[in-house]
């Protein structure tokens, strides 16, 4: 699989990454035999680029990526983690003794020295502006407990703040065929200052796979449940943000822009590939049968202008008013 520099961190990322979030919780339960299957199908697929969190299954979804990698020393994976979400969200929590206590659990359950990329993970807003943080962040660095490091942003305001920093290797973004706010300003931006994107949420929790309808139901513990609103986290994670009747009918309507030879998943996945800017887009699987179909997709062609224009004629219509606003 082709990969691509990571901004300024000149580390690489296969083009398809995967997003490890399903493997800690918040999508129903994935059993351990079948997280460790998923991991590795995308190895055996191409993909060089696991991103996690200290926070996905409070640590579950670190340590089963470190119990893979241990039963796999031949193959070379970039992981990145993510930290700052196990405490209350306030700028005050962001200093550097707590970064070095969350750098250590994250290393004991990667069971490594030192960390490939560590983001703060979608922190308050005030955090982005603070130049301590990115003081503490450069320790980090120079104390060789990270290699680089980047942010997790809510907002393309958010995103513009930290492309702005030097040290700022990467910024990780909602980035789908449904959120393309961040292909006007952010993704230049990102370009010109020599900074990876990350694009997450890539298929719109699942909306765009245009498996579900209106009458499907999720499990209690499903955060495309009991976040539909926003009530645990942002509600821009749960399906992009739109609301959930008209992306059932927008993603109907987006499956049937699917070229032959793709499933709307692999169009969605294509169409974030081909954007300008993007580093590695990073799906999650919850079984080795969407882990493989979603490296595919790049080896998939480019799409066609049609094509393209065909997608953001439906944005245009159906979504745009309801998300460029918040984020």
């Amino acid at each position: 699989m082709d990969e691509r520099v990571i901004g300024r961190s000149g580390q690489r990322a296969s083009v398809v990454g995967l997003g490890t979030w399903q493997l800690g919780a918040d999508w129903g339960e994935v059993d351990d035999k079948e997280a460790l299957a998923v991991l590795e199908t995308a190895a055996e697929s191409g993909v060089t680029f696991f991103d996690t969190a200290d926070v996905y299954g409070d640590g579950r979804s670190e340590q089963t990526i470190a119990a893979f990698l241990r039963g796999r020393p031949d193959l070379h994976v970039l992981v990145a983690t993510k930290m700052g979400r196990r405490v209350d969200q306030i700028p005050e929590n962001y200093v550097l003794d707590n970064f070095r206590a969350w750098n250590d659990r994250s290393r004991r359950n990667l069971g490594v020295d030192r960390l490939d990329l560590v983001q703060l993970h979608c922190p308050p807003t005030p955090v982005y502006s603070c130049d301590a943080v990115y003081d503490a962040l450069d320790t980090l660095v120079a104390e060789e407990r990270i290699a680089a490091y980047g942010v997790s942003v809510e907002t393309c305001a958010e995103a513009l703040t930290a492309i702005a920093r030097p040290g700022v290797a990467s910024v990780q973004i909602i980035l789908n065929p449904f959120r393309m706010k961040p292909l006007h300003q952010v993704l230049p931006a990102a370009r010109e200052a020599g900074v990876g994107i990350i694009a997450r949420v890539p298929l719109a929790s699942g909306l765009l796979s245009g498996k579900y309808t209106k009458d499907t139901v999720f499990a209690a513990d499903d955060h495309r449940t009991y976040n539909r609103h926003g009530e645990a986290f942002d509600q821009g994670e749960t399906f992009s943000g739109v609301d959930y009747a008209t992306g059932v009918e927008a993603a109907a309507e987006f499956a049937a822009l699917a070229p032959e030879g793709y499933t709307p998943a692999q169009l969605a996945l294509r169409w974030i590939i081909d954007q300008p800017g993007v580093t590695t887009v990073i799906p999650g699987a919850r079984n080795p049968e969407q882990a493989r179909a979603n490296a595919a997709a790049a080896k998939l062609p480019e799409l066609s202008a049609q094509t393209v224009t065909a997608v953001s004629d439906l944005y245009d219509r159906r979504i745009k008013d309801q998300v460029e606003s918040r984020w």
